[in-house]
């Protein structure tokens, strides 16, 4: 108690207005956007499960989980992307660490995707006509 008294002196603010200035700090969004990043899932999880459970701190605009491409199995995250921002910052705050099909999930602010040029055409041949594959060798 007497380093609160100090600290209050330090800073020259009175007892009152103290708790209410981390009030205020306490309950601005961390948010940008009304997208969130869902990640932990269960390989069971779908999409109507997902926007189901996600469903009760808002509209709902579009929740996908995302899958493997050959497979068709989920990779275990998901994004939801709600209507407001304020309905996206309560479903951080009310599912984050929660269970969602046995499984602990995780909800975090989703970042934007990141550029990645695509790979170079690369192929090589020899003066016998013959392609080279750097990982295997010769190839016919």
């Amino acid at each position: 108690m007497a380093f609160m008294s100090s600290f209050r002196r330090v800073l020259g603010v009175s007892a009152s207005a103290l708790p209410s200035q981390f009030a205020a700090i306490r309950h601005n969004t961390t948010l940008t956007s009304p997208k969130l990043f869902i990640s932990g899932l269960s390989r069971l999880t779908t999409d109507e499960k997902l926007k189901q459970t996600f469903s009760e701190f808002g509209q709902i605009e579009h929740a996908k989980v995302i899958t493997d491409r050959q497979t068709g199995r989920s990779k275990g995250f998901a994004f939801v992307t709600y209507s407001s921002i304020e309905e996206a910052e309560k479903a951080k705050e009310g599912m984050n660490g929660k269970f969602l099909d046995g499984w602990v999930i995780f909800v975090d602010p989703a970042k934007p995707r990141e550029y990645r040029p695509p790979p170079p055409a690369q192929q090589e041949s020899s003066d016998s006509g013959f392609k080279v594959n750097k990982t295997i060798g010769w190839c016919g």
